[in-house]
């Protein structure tokens, strides 16, 4: 196996991380809580350096990149923690309609998503459900020239800055018989409400009362939206765990200096057997991670079936940064949870993400039928 990058993917990783590198962990700090969530200076240089329509194709202003370069990204982006819209918007909401969209769906909104000109966000998880097909309960009642949306829906990232929101709804009663529309936000009947997570992001719950939506603002043919959101989820899936190893990998890091130069009695904290073995065993774990967050990336790029790998990088890196970044809170004592120090930016953004974008429970459920059967 040739485990090595290649230049290029060398050098996208280091622009990437100066550009990261700029907006630092104060910007993170200054971003808790915000109403929009993100910079928009950040955001338009991510534009200008064709990265936000990284695996958008090339013919609607994309980089037409494989999943193994966007991986490089976000695991750069997980390492820095700063915050965009990149993944609802380019990668799951263009993801979807590259894969479902009609011609005129995709030749309106991918050129301006992958410009940044457009947000678009995704409106999937419901009160009391989970990430099973089963979850999205919302349905789409037929109307005249179109369907009516009534229902909530929650942690919907960036909904205030969004154009257009990718909604999940149920239009039959079999588990999958479920569509994607696009929804404007403004439009009549739709309330945004900005709710507090852990990570302190920018989330909003999302009520629809009686919303009208035009038949032509259905993603692709009825019936097939399921099949086109799993589709799109599994490469999500693949980027989520990159951004779980990038930031498994910078908080162990800064872990270990903390170890290095913190002294108790007289000698650095790794002095310490109980602690220099804590340290190797998230050591181990991360690499682990990152080799099966990469080995799935390979494999998409490369046209293999990822059913079974994509649910297991997540599974696999969420839980060993939620664990690295809990281990690093031991380490760095009560100190750790002080707005002043960073490892507590990552120990909470950790849980987050791996309560997000498919839990435990639906990863694990993926793995075991990829296993069983």
């Amino acid at each position: 196996m040739d485990l090595d990058f290649s230049p290029e993917q060398d050098m996208l990783r280091e622009m990437v991380r100066g550009l990261c590198t700029s907006a630092g962990l104060d910007a993170v700090r200054a971003l808790e809580d915000d109403p929009v969530g993100f910079q928009p200076e950040f955001w338009k240089q991510l534009g200008e350096l064709d990265l936000i329509g990284l695996t958008l194709p090339a013919e609607f202003g994309g980089s037409e990149m494989s999943l193994l370069e966007t991986a490089v990204v976000y695991e750069e982006l997980g390492r820095s923690l700063v915050p965009t819209p990149h993944f609802v918007s380019s990668v799951l909401s263009g993801g979807a309609l590259t894969r479902g969209g009609t011609a005129e769906q995709r030749a309106a909104w991918l050129p301006r998503i992958a410009s940044g000109e457009a947000i678009l966000s995704v409106a999937w998880l419901e009160p009391n459900n989970s990430y099973a097909p089963t979850g999205v309960q919302l349905r789409a009642v037929p109307d005249t020239g179109g369907v009516v949306l009534s229902g909530t829906k929650r942690h919907v990232a960036f909904a205030s800055s969004a154009e257009r929101l990718v909604v999940l709804a149920r239009t039959g009663d079999a588990p999958t018989d479920i569509d994607l529309f696009l929804v404007d936000p403004t439009a009549p009947g739709v309330v945004l409400t900005q709710k507090t997570s852990i990570s302190s992001d920018t989330q909003y719950d999302v009520t629809f009362t009686d919303v009208h939506v035009p038949a032509s603002d259905r993603i692709g043919a009825a019936g097939t939206g399921w099949a086109t959101w799993n589709a799109t989820m599994l490469d999500g899936a693949v980027l989520a765990a990159a951004q779980a190893a990038g930031g498994a990998q910078y908080a162990l890091e800064i872990t270990v200096q903390y170890a290095k130069d913190r002294e108790q009695f007289d000698k650095p904290l790794g002095a310490f057997q109980a602690l220099a073995h804590n340290l190797a065993d998230a050591k181990t774990n991360v690499d682990g991670a990152t080799l099966l967050v990469y080995e799935a990336a390979w494999a998409a790029a490369n046209g293999h079936d990822t059913s079974r790998l994509a649910p297991m990088a997540k599974l696999f890196a969420c839980k060993t940064y939620r664990d690295v970044t809990a281990m690093a809170q031991q380490i760095f004592g009560g100190v750790g949870f002080t707005n002043e120090y960073d490892i507590q930016l990552y120990f909470r953004r950790a849980k987050q993400l791996q309560l997000s974008w498919w839990d435990d429970r639906e990863l694990e459920d993926r793995v075991a039928v990829a296993v069983l059967d």
